[in-house]
């Protein structure tokens, strides 16, 4: 478990704390010249249309990606630190994403696939160090989740909906300060978008940061307050939910007429 001492002496210092970010990959620029703030307990939506450059921001923050050391003025910390072991970052930051649900189409069972978030691994193994403590956090995550029915079903039997809610169970074994998901409602049914907003909505509630990559308005929850819309690598706009969605400025991001309607603080948008 984490340095509860070492986290609430972070609490301090911003999440996110990024300052011309520039990233290039195969001599190509993807992030360009990025400022972004994000406060502890902060919830945002980052949204932009494919290839705009979303995922590669959240491969920035993972520590996946580099900004190129050169730039003037550079600022690239997490929770006041420049340097992290990414094992340590892993902890701190629970990351859900398509890629990984890809990587667990296999025969593992819900609750294998929870208690892996403690050792970052695709399954547990025999070489794998299982301790009565991380058997009680799997448990009590696993009934926060409202998800001890899928314990023994393997995720490559488990609906889309179920095995993303194993996978977000997985990344908060740690109790990690936020919680980043990328594009998490993809081929969702109406069902499974429905149980995915209530369980955002628990995990929002219970204090946890939210960072949700998103090009779907109704993937944003009403506790998301922040909304950040990304085009060309770059933060085109960043304000208020109020401020942000609306329909000439989606149009703006998308390139196309769009219409945006919100209700009891939903939105959603249309062509």
């Amino acid at each position: 478990m984490q340095d509860r001492s070492i986290n609430e002496d972070m609490h301090s210092y911003p999440l996110i704390d990024f300052r011309n970010i520039n990233v290039t990959r195969n001599g190509i620029k993807i992030l360009d010249s990025v400022y972004l703030q994000v406060g502890v307990g902060e919830n945002i939506a980052i949204i932009g249309p494919n290839g705009s450059g979303k995922s590669s921001l959240i491969k920035t923050i993972t520590r996946e990606y580099r900004p190129l050391a050169n730039s003037p003025g550079l600022v690239y910390r997490i929770m006041g630190k420049e340097m992290w072991d990414l094992f340590d970052l892993q902890n701190l930051l629970g990351i859900v994403s398509g890629d990984l649900q890809q990587e667990y189409y296999r025969d593992i069972c819900g609750y294998d696939a929870v208690l892996s978030g403690f050792f970052s691994s695709i399954g547990v193994y025999r070489n794998h160090h299982v301790t009565s403590e991380m058997k009680c956090i799997v448990e009590t995550v696993m009934d926060f989740l409202e998800i001890s029915h899928l314990r023994y079903k393997t995720i490559s039997h488990m609906s889309t909906g179920e095995a993303r809610r194993v996978l977000i169970g997985r990344a908060l074994v740690h109790d990690p300060v936020a919680l980043i998901l990328d594009e998490p409602a993809n081929s969702l049914d109406l069902y499974g978008l429905h149980k995915f907003r209530e369980l955002m909505r628990r995990i929002a509630r219970a204090g946890k940061s939210i960072i949700l990559v998103t090009h779907n308005l109704q993937d944003i929850i009403p506790e998301i307050e922040r909304v950040i819309l990304f085009r060309d690598g770059r933060i085109f706009m960043d304000g208020s939910k109020e401020e942000i969605l609306t329909s000439s400025n989606l149009s703006v991001l998308f390139g196309l007429p769009v219409e945006v309607q919100s209700a009891d603080g939903y939105y959603r948008a249309w062509c």
